[in-house]
């Protein structure tokens, strides 16, 4: 595995440290791939992260979304409930699955169909925050914001 030294990086900017540190940790393995998911982008501004969730009911997931991160959590009640297994294949173990969210992405919604809990994300940019073109007018000195939906 390569390792990448972001030292100068650190030297020659300011208010970036959360970009590097997410940069640092893209090589490193997450321990475990339980549940295994998937990450969609339907649109420009729509995602959704589908995991298999096989044997959770809705009442022991959780899903927890804070500021530029989304946790998920299964938790399995302790104890044996009399099943005596000859082979168990599926996996029904508590977990808890991080990801990170770039800003401005909020939780729109979660659903759990057929064993698949489907959480759907969205952008939204505030318009303070969106790009703006401005005119210029010439000798007068006026400026004049002109919002412009083609340089969004």
């Amino acid at each position: 595995m390569r390792s990448y030294d972001l030292t100068p990086l650190y030297r020659n900017s300011v208010g970036f440290d959360r970009v590097f540190d997410l940069l640092d940790q893209v090589g490193k393995v997450e321990a475990g791939g339980y549940p295994p998911y998937n990450i969609e982008r339907l649109s420009e501004n729509d995602y959704r992260i589908t995991l298999a969730v096989a044997g959770f009911g809705d009442d022991e997931l959780e899903i927890i979304a804070q500021e530029n991160l989304l946790v998920v959590t299964g938790k399995r009640p302790e104890g044996d409930d009399g099943r005596a297994f000859l082979h168990q294949g599926i996996a029904g173990r508590s977990f808890e699955r991080r990801f990170q969210l770039a800003e401005h992405v909020t939780v729109s919604g979660a659903s759990l169909v057929n064993g698949l809990l489907n959480v759907e994300l969205k952008r939204e940019v505030p318009e303070a925050k969106k790009p703006r073109r401005i005119a210029i007018n010439g000798e007068n000195g006026r400026i004049e914001v002109v919002k412009d939906k083609s340089a969004a």
